[in-house]
């Protein structure tokens, strides 16, 4: 009888460590938030995810990735590490020395020896954390799954640019350059010249010393000042000493103002290609200084009133 009693309470034993390991390493170990939405995972981002399973080292998409950008929750998209706090550990697995704070959770792993980390957000596994191993200053190292990331790269941001064209009046030069696309919005106006603040009438006179300009607002992930640069060289001619077709003055000079050494660069580089294809090319490079706004009845001048230019017109040269 006793013997019996021993053999059913070691078979209760069995079973209770049977019960114990299904509920740690096959039972999704977190509380899940009804109304919280997540992604759709995979049967093996669901095994490491929800199941707390490892991938294989040296197999993850991101153990050697070095993008800049924000790694995130695979199951619910909540931001977790930044690119720069990532750092090669030669483990197998992505390592990172930092989180973004209250982003991860720390809990004892089911092994009772290791630090478990989970998404604070929704309580998917990401791997283990480890203290102490000198690689970096904070002597820290999050071992993350790859599988258990996604990532959103870092957008450069770019402000919007400038380009200052004179190619003879600027109602063509600006009905031109208006039509390209990442051209966000274009000025005409005065530059060069001695007296503050002209207007057209005294600019006219080819007395103050200013040009007929077209300030051009660009976005450099749509465009470029190279390409902005070419399109004036083609709606204009560059080899005409005097003016722009019959418009003949100062006013109407050839003129590209450059803002700093890049767009000077750019603009001398396109002037030696026209003097090698044997244009003998009269548009003067000059440092931009101030621009002044013509008059409101000045700009979008063609758009307004429905007309086409009359002294510009598009030659390829490029």
């Amino acid at each position: 009888m006793k013997k019996r009693m021993t053999n059913a309470l070691f078979i209760i034993f069995l079973f209770a460590i049977l019960v114990i390991n299904l509920l740690i390493y096959q039972t999704p170990m977190m509380a899940e938030d009804k109304n919280m939405k997540f992604n759709k995972l995979t049967p093996e981002e669901e095994q490491v995810i929800i199941y707390k399973g490892t991938e294989a080292a040296f197999t993850g998409q991101y153990t050697n990735f070095k993008e800049k950008g924000t790694f995130t929750c695979k199951r619910c998209d909540a931001p977790l590490y930044h690119s720069a706090d990532k750092f090669d550990s030669f483990c197998g697995w992505p390592s990172f020395d930092d989180e973004i704070p209250d982003a991860v959770k720390r809990q004892v792993d089911a092994d009772g020896q290791r630090t478990e980390i989970l998404c604070n957000n929704c309580g998917a596994h990401l791997g283990h954390v480890f203290l102490g191993e000198g690689f970096t200053t904070k002597n820290v190292r999050h071992c993350v799954n790859s599988i258990s990331m996604n990532f959103v790269p870092e957008v450069a941001e770019q402000k919007i640019q400038n380009a200052y064209f004179a190619g003879g009046c600027f109602w063509g030069t600006e009905f031109y350059l208006q039509k390209i696309k990442g051209v966000k919005s274009t000025t005409v106006g005065y530059m060069g010249g001695q007296k503050d603040n002209p207007n057209y009438n005294q600019v006219i006179t080819g007395k103050t010393g200013h040009v007929e300009t077209v300030k051009v607002e660009f976005d450099p992930n749509e465009t470029s000042f190279e390409e902005l640069a070419k399109l004036f060289f083609e709606i204009h001619d560059p080899t005409q000493t005097d003016g722009q077709g019959p418009d003949i003055g100062e006013q109407y000079l050839s003129v590209i103002f450059y803002e700093n050494d890049e767009q000077k660069q750019i603009s001398e580089k396109l002037v030696n290609i026209l003097q090698n294809k044997g244009y003998k090319v009269m548009t003067r490079l000059e440092k931009a200084d101030k621009f002044w706004d013509a008059e409101g009845y000045h700009q979008d001048y063609y758009a307004q009133n429905g007309k086409q230019p009359y002294c510009h017109f598009y030659t390829k040269r490029f």
